[in-house]
């Protein structure tokens, strides 16, 4: 038996016995509901974290990530199928290593590695032979192989033989009621077939659909391309949201009839700009990999324009709203209904909320926010608390923007109080007219109760 069969098949085996040790590096919002995962699968799990903050609270029992239940974290560490730590040695202990390292982008727009380098850098001073190493962090083809691998080989680990290195892109999608980390299929592409067969094996361990491609460079691309996708339709839906204003055309009962063809139409909706680590960030990974091939990203990059312009189309509505009533934005007072990224979930991360206040506010505009999942946030050094949602701060509004729709709020109670409402996320539809004003991305303001 070769020696690379023999690792191979000795790790393999160490997995499906569940005598594996398995390691996750990061442990946000993608690491920990993976390292639930493997330990609800049976294994004993180390998770790695820089922050000390994390690791004491995770081994408290509790939990900072809303889709993982302070109950789970908490029986896993009292059966001592988890620790968090930050001591670096302990990643020796490991057989596995999952890498789930935030990847930003630089002001610049350009990929921020330095999260991946540490982890890898910390990773290959405790690797060993009979290890695997997976890079699940969004980042730009050619990461894996020319970050990742080099570092394990300057070791002395030969990549397929003695070491195994995949990458497998994170599909975590935050608040999602119905797909999971377990249950949402897994892509995996390896240096070499054996380190796509030892990173399948892992995998498989824990999640439902395991789905293996021909190298890390085409699994890397396969995150690029959903998010880029989505990027552009969103996009597109945008700037079809700014067209039906000017031609004064509801959007959305175009786009709910479009929805109707029951083939050749994916409905996407418009909306005050687009959050979060994916969808902002990942074409960016993919337009800048091909910059330095001398290639220009057309679509991508006039969908990054339009969406990023978004939250200055709605300060611009709220600014049209509010002098058809005769008032200024400069000293207006405004309740942001919203901060988090997208609905029912806690996460500010790249939020256009976050954009509309602060060009209020450049405006001269009072505002205040009220979001039921986010109580305070910071933002540039700063910290902001968010008010109740009373009748009096409804009142006391002269104009309420609805920026993030989550499910938990009376949008009737807001109609009902509030004098103006700007709704960019179609809340309003369907309800009973109240008092309000509601101006909409794509109308003027609409008449429906008998304060208006």
């Amino acid at each position: 038996m070769s020696q690379s069969s023999s690792m191979k098949d000795q790790l393999r085996a160490r997995i499906a016995d569940r005598s594996a040790v398995v390691g996750v590096v990061g442990l946000g919002y993608v690491g920990l509901p993976l390292a639930m995962e493997f330990v609800h699968a049976g294994f004993r799990v180390i998770g790695y974290d820089v922050s000390q903050r994390v690791i004491d609270l995770l081994m408290a029992g509790e939990s900072h990530i809303q889709d993982i239940p302070a109950s789970v974290v908490a029986e896993a560490v009292r059966d001592g199928k988890f620790v968090a730590t930050n001591v670096e040695a302990r990643l020796k202990e490991c057989d596995a290593v999952s890498i789930a390292v935030p990847t930003p982008l630089s002001k610049t727009r350009d990929p921020d590695m330095a999260f991946v380098l540490s982890a890898a850098d910390a990773i290959a001073r405790q690797a060993h032979p009979g290890m695997c190493v997976v890079l699940e962090s969004t980042t730009y083809p050619g990461t894996t192989r020319e970050l990742l691998q080099p570092r394990l080989e300057a070791q002395g680990l030969t990549v397929g033989t003695d070491i195994f290195v995949a990458f497998s892109p994170e599909r975590v999608d935050p608040g999602n009621a119905v797909y999971n980390t377990k249950n949402t299929p897994k892509v995996v592409g390896g240096i070499t077939s054996a380190c796509v067969e030892v990173a399948q094996a892992l995998y498989a361990s824990c999640i439902d659909t395991v789905v293996p491609v021909a190298s890390p460079e085409a699994a890397e691309l396969v995150k690029l391309l959903e998010n880029t996708f989505r990027a552009v339709n969103i996009g597109l839906v945008n700037e079809i949201a700014i067209m039906c204003d000017k031609l004064n055309v509801d959007v959305w009962e175009v786009i709910d009839a479009a929805a109707t063809k029951p083939f050749g139409f994916m409905k996407f909706t418009p909306g005050p700009g687009i959050g979060g680590h994916c969808i902002p960030l990942d074409p960016h990974y993919l337009a800048w990999k091909m910059r330095t091939l001398n290639y220009k990203t057309r679509f991508i990059d006039l969908a990054s324009e339009i969406n990023s312009h978004m939250p200055e189309w709605v300060v611009q509505k709220v600014a049209d709203a509010l002098n058809a009533v005769r008032k200024a934005v400069h000293g207006s007072r405004i309740l942001v209904l919203g901060v988090a990224y997208k609905r029912d979930i806690d996460d500010v991360r790249e939020s256009p909320a976050l954009d509309v206040i602060r060009l209020l506010e450049e405006r001269g505009a009072h505002v205040e926010f009220h979001d039921p999942f986010v109580a305070s946030f910071r933002e540039d050094g700063h910290s902001r608390a968010g008010v109740d949602l009373s009748d009096e701060m409804l009142r006391w509004a002269d104009a309420v923007v609805v920026v993030t729709d989550h499910r938990n709020v009376d949008y009737q109670r807001v109609l009902d109080r509030a004098s103006l409402v700007v709704d960019t996320r179609n809340v309003t539809a369907g309800l009973t007219p109240g008092a309000a004003r509601v101006v909409t991305l794509s109308s003027g303001i609409k008449v429906l109760g008998a304060g208006a």
